[in-house]
């Protein structure tokens, strides 16, 4: 089996760790006739050519500053802050293996079967989040009404500006990829043709109570997907350093992994990402050795290469118009 952990030690760049990775990765495929890991260098080839070739970013960061502009128009009185991120490396391997098990188990549980490799690549589905965006809300209590609840001030300007975002990004050549029927949920807050294009983790909390509005558009000058997060600055502290946050509860998990659909040996693909997946969990960041990035354990680290936390590619913020009222 060809595995991303033995790829981590050599302190290779992270764009050299996924050209080797996937290359091998290819052959492992072409000499055992893996239509899955073929798929899977199809992925690892997609991320490298978002590393590799980013010229794009600059067009698509400035479309979406437009949107900024707009809000410190519409909500002056609002503070906010616009973030954007390449998924790191490991993030995005972790999640691809767990969509090929996904993958798997929703067939057996369909069809009564284990599947075979081909029916298993024509299923897995596209990771769509490579490249997000997240606009985080909070309403400074000095703006507020007598009476004013701040929490729901945030969560009314939330899904106003839910409301209005994909019109606006549609016309910068942004279009809403929607989602499955039997994904949408029936939110309050939401009209029915704005709800059939957000996954609302609001109303319907994530395990360890995470919460935020997902939206995902293609890029039509670039043919790349996006993913757009809304959240308010309560819901972004509980996921980036509260319960929700990676970090914080891979530990607990350790010992209620996830257990096997079935044995051993009945299904390679699943077998290969069920230890993927494994290995990746147990992975030890501090013997890691990639360029740009040091850890002296999984909890403390400097990664200034988006192996493991993503790289930063958009800080915009905004503090409110009247945030220096104060000051003479």
């Amino acid at each position: 089996m060809i595995s991303l952990n033995d790829y981590l030690y050599q302190g290779d760049t992270v764009l050299k760790i996924i050209h080797n990775y996937a290359r091998d990765l290819k052959r492992h495929g072409k000499e055992n006739k893996s239509p899955v890991e073929q798929k899977h260098y199809d992925f690892l080839q997609e991320m490298s050519d978002l590393l590799e070739h980013n010229d794009f970013l600059t067009s698509q960061s400035q479309r979406l500053r437009d949107f900024y502009l707009y809000m410190t128009e519409r909500y002056p009185s609002l503070a906010f802050t616009f973030k954007g991120r390449i998924k790191s490396l490991v993030r995005a391997e972790e999640k691809y293996n767990r969509y090929i098990l996904d993958t798997v188990k929703r067939l057996y549980e369909k069809n009564g079967q284990v599947p075979g490799e081909d029916e298993i690549a024509e299923e897995i589905p596209e990771l769509r989040d490579l490249i997000a965006y997240r606009i985080i809300v909070s309403m400074p209590v000095c703006h507020l009404k007598e009476g004013e609840d701040p929490k729901e001030k945030e969560l009314e300007c939330l899904y106003d500006i839910a409301e209005k975002l994909p019109g606006f990004l549609e016309k910068k050549q942004f279009i809403p990829a929607g989602i499955n029927e039997d994904q949408v949920r029936p939110s309050s807050r939401l009209s029915k043709d704005t709800a059939g294009l957000f996954k609302d983790y609001i109303m319907f909390p994530k395990k360890y109570g995470y919460q935020s509005l997902h939206i995902v558009l293609q890029d039509e000058l670039s043919g790349s997907n996006i993913e757009v997060q809304l959240r308010t600055k309560d819901m972004d502290d509980l996921a980036e350093i509260g319960k929700a946050n990676h970090g914080r509860y891979e530990k607990s998990q350790e010992k209620t992994k996830e257990k096997r659909l079935f044995r051993e040996g009945l299904c390679t693909a699943y077998d290969n990402a069920f230890a993927r997946l494994q290995a990746l969990e147990e992975l030890e960041l501090a013997d890691v050795s990639v360029n740009m990035f040091t850890a002296v354990d999984n909890h403390l680290m400097n990664d200034g290469c988006g192996f493991y936390r993503g790289r930063l590619i958009l800080p915009y913020e905004h503090l409110s118009r009247f945030q220096n009222d104060n000051i003479v």
